[in-house]
């Protein structure tokens, strides 16, 4: 079991919240230039087929995930009727009323029911990634059409060729589509016809780039004291790459005056020097009780005085800051920095998801690591208990409730970078953490304390480098994992003979003690690599069939430590210290000679470990898979290679062949009542319906552009709509678009 080191907890108020009602009167908790162009009909794949024996999936009343979302819901309204899905039972709130309230925190209201909508961007508010609707089914699936073809018009120009990987989920929300672009214009569109209602554009410049023009989503509130038709009483709220945070009427696009200074709120406030690209919010923020949460992608590996990881609460109404969550200083930065001050610099920092918890009232932060990765020595006590850890944060005040932690000392930039899935796990509320190492925990989501077994890896190498710091044991799931056995010499893969003799003499090169080996001045094998296991695009849970979904990526990174004065001999700068020279951002890989400034060594990271004289990964395919696994026991029921050799070939020459290698993936799944489970993900750019009890690939299109986003379902009129953003993406190697593609039934 998890010792005292894996989940810390922080004694707070509980505060008793009223319960929501099911159908049957139990009580549970609350509810959560593009090649292959073609905008014509799908097009089979018959190289995607594939089967698997299935295993007994029925987990039991006790042990599936219901996680609270109400079938077929929509979005809540004053007078409590549903705006999108007449005639639908809705959950209602036991007990008084909700009080109108000047300023948030607000009491706990109804939130968003996914089922004709998709209101949040991991689908319900659970962020499950499940829809109940279940008119396509693996009988008709081979029958979807495209409904319709929009295009953002957000492509990159100048400085931004080579720099964008937008992976956009949109949300629905009544009649309307609303998202954000990779350089984060806000778009309204019908979400039938796909005819655009409104844009906002923030004018976002190039400079503020990070790694990639990135905006995964949007989110939503409705201010309960503002009648439906007043300005802003739905608002779409969503952070920039360039550090703001921006409200607009989700009716009109128009910016909500109240909020902020004319609808923008500045987060460079309190951060310190502005650097563009070095702050950056990327992930839609989680809005609890009324309050805003947002944390910012830091780059990585520039320097050890980098922006803080700081963890802001703002006002859904106004924009005013309620709380921060400096986890260096939480007490003295409560109420932001002393004048004269800044938010601790450095710190772990949230560039995805959080998970928001109206019932309990808690927002759950998965955290990444310090700001120099891959050594550790010069990170203070604080740092060590919470980088790499899901954080329980009490949303009202901004205090933290317990944290979990998932790696010790992290020098692998094991980021936490999946959102965590609400969900009842026989009995318990509880949270589902997937991580890049490809463990999965599950945990009392009021406590941290784990529901399924935690064990203890022991007497693992500390190396030359670190060896006081580096720990000798670190925690690991006994209930699941995606890891694969470690690598051996007999793994080493080639496209030709020669192309295998080079990859096998790296690898004898190489040091490799197998899971955790440490950093090293010479090559080292990181395996699984910083991609994951599981990485932003999450996880996605069937509760129907008692089924989590898991697509994830199976490839090492091959690296080494610079010695700082080698690192000064090649140039190696960090974006403050470039900004002046060429504009601050890039859109290089993370690793890929990051100076590390106040370490004594830079990184140097070969991602996916490719062969320095073809360009084909170094060890055998499979590169990434999907896999199905029963809730109730942790056992793996299908694991399927995800992607085909059609895009992928020596020397970057695709091959065209339809045989399924499993390639590399960015983005998630949704999986669907209907039985079936709808990715893009690969780097084939091939969009995918799979049957859930099987893995079997039944349908699937050829996308104009790359698929690394999330895929979303909703209803229209009694249709059935499935949808995916095929942006392209710059690290991922497909294809940049500006794409979204709607897929339905033919109409009778």
């Amino acid at each position: 079991m998890a010792t005292a080191a894996s989940v810390a907890l922080v004694a707070g108020p509980m505060t008793a919240l009223p319960a929501f009602a099911q159908e049957d009167g139990a009580e549970q908790t609350a509810p959560e230039s593009a090649e292959d162009a073609d905008t014509s009909a799908p097009e089979a794949d018959a190289g995607d087929e594939g089967t698997a024996d299935a295993a007994d999936t029925d987990a039991g009343d006790d042990d599936t995930a219901t996680g609270g979302d109400d079938d077929n819901a929509a979005a809540p309204s004053e007078d409590g009727d549903d705006p999108a899905a007449e005639g639908e039972d809705e959950a209602s709130v036991e007990g008084a009323p909700v009080e109108e309230s000047a300023s948030a925190p607000f009491e706990a209201g109804e939130t968003y029911e996914v089922g004709s909508d998709w209101p949040y961007w991991g689908g319900g508010s659970s962020a499950q990634r499940y829809t109940p609707l279940d008119q396509i089914t693996p009988e008709n699936v081979g029958n979807l059409e495209r409904a319709f073809v929009y295009r953002t018009g957000d492509m990159p120009e100048g400085s931004a060729e080579g720099k964008y990987s937008p992976e956009m989920t949109p949300v629905k929300y009544g009649d309307d589509l609303l998202m954000c672009s990779a350089m984060n214009i806000l778009i309204s569109i019908d979400a039938a016809t796909g005819e655009e209602n409104w844009r906002f554009d923030p004018e976002v410049p190039n400079e503020a780039i990070p790694y990639g023009a990135s905006c995964r989503g949007v989110s939503l509130w409705t201010d309960p004291d503002k009648a439906e038709g007043d300005a802003c009483a739905t608002r779409v709220i969503e952070g920039t790459i360039d550090a703001r945070l921006i409200a607009v009427d989700a009716a009109t696009g128009e910016p909500c005056e109240e909020f902020g200074e004319d609808g923008m709120v500045d987060m460079w406030e309190g951060i310190g020097e502005r650097v563009p690209g070095w702050y950056a919010v990327t992930a839609q923020p989680a809005v609890v009780r009324g309050v805003v949460v947002t944390g910012a992608q830091v780059k990585d590996g520039q320097a050890e005085d980098a922006p803080s990881g700081v963890v802001r609460g703002y006002d859904a109404r106004t924009g005013e800051l309620v709380w921060a969550w400096d986890l260096a200083a939480p007490e003295e930065m409560r109420d932001g920095p002393p004048e004269g001050e800044v938010y601790t610099r450095g710190t772990p920092n949230m560039w995805t998801a959080a998970t928001a918890d109206e019932e309990l009232g808690y927002v759950y932060l998965p955290l990444g690591n310090s700001a120099v990765d891959y050594y550790g020595s010069n990170r203070s006590e604080v740092e060590n208990e919470y980088a790499t850890s899901l954080v329980a944060l009490d949303a009202t005040t901004g205090e933290e409730v317990w944290h979990f932690q998932t790696v010790r000392n992290d020098v692998w930039d094991y980021d936490l970078g999946s959102q965590a899935t609400l969900l009842d796990y026989q009995g318990t509320p509880a949270i589902l953490l997937p991580s890049k190492q490809g463990d999965i925990y599950i945990l009392d989501r009021e406590t941290g304390e784990p529901l399924t077994p935690v064990g203890e890896i022991t007497d693992l190498p500390q190396g030359e480098i670190e060896p006081d710091y580096v720990a000798d044991s670190q925690p690991v799931s006994e209930w699941h994992t995606l890891r694969k056995d470690p690598l051996t010499e007999r793994d080493m893969w080639g496209f030709t003979p020669i192309d295998q003799l080079w990859c096998r003499i790296q690898f004898r090169r190489a040091e490799y003690e197998g899971y955790l080996t440490p950093p090293s001045t010479d090559p080292y094998i990181q395996y699984p690599g910083y991609n994951g296991g599981s990485d932003w695009g999450s996880v996605a849970i069937d509760r129907d069939r008692g089924l989590i979904i898991a697509n994830y990526n199976d490839i090492p990174n091959y690296n080494y430590l610079v010695p700082r004065e080698v690192a000064d001999e090649k140039g190696w700068k960090s974006i403050a210290q470039r900004q002046d020279a060429d504009g601050g951002g890039g859109g290089g890989a993370e690793g890929a000679g990051d100076p590390q400034i106040g370490a004594p060594y830079a990184i140097q990271v070969n991602a996916g470990w490719r062969s320095g004289l073809t360009g084909m990964p170094c060890t055998n395919p499979p590169y990434g898979g999907i896999r199905a696994i029963d809730i109730s026991t942790g056992e793996t029921v299908w694991d399927q290679p995800l992607g085909t050799a059609r895009r992928n070939g020596p020397f970057g020459i695709p091959s065209m062949l339809p045989i399924k290698i499993g390639t590399p993936n960015n983005g998630g799944s949704v999986v669907t009542a209907g039985g079936l489970t709808f990715i893009g993900a690969a780097t084939d750019n091939l969009f995918r319906a799979i049957e859930t009890e099987t893995g079997e690939v039944l349908w699937s299109d050829v996308l104009p552009a790359g698929g690394q986003a999330n895929p979303i379902a909703y209803e229209v009129d009694g249709e059935q709509y499935v949808l995916i953003s095929a942006g392209g993406h710059h690290f991922m190697e497909t294809p940049i678009g500006d794409y979204i593609i709607a897929y339905k039934l033919p109409s009778d």
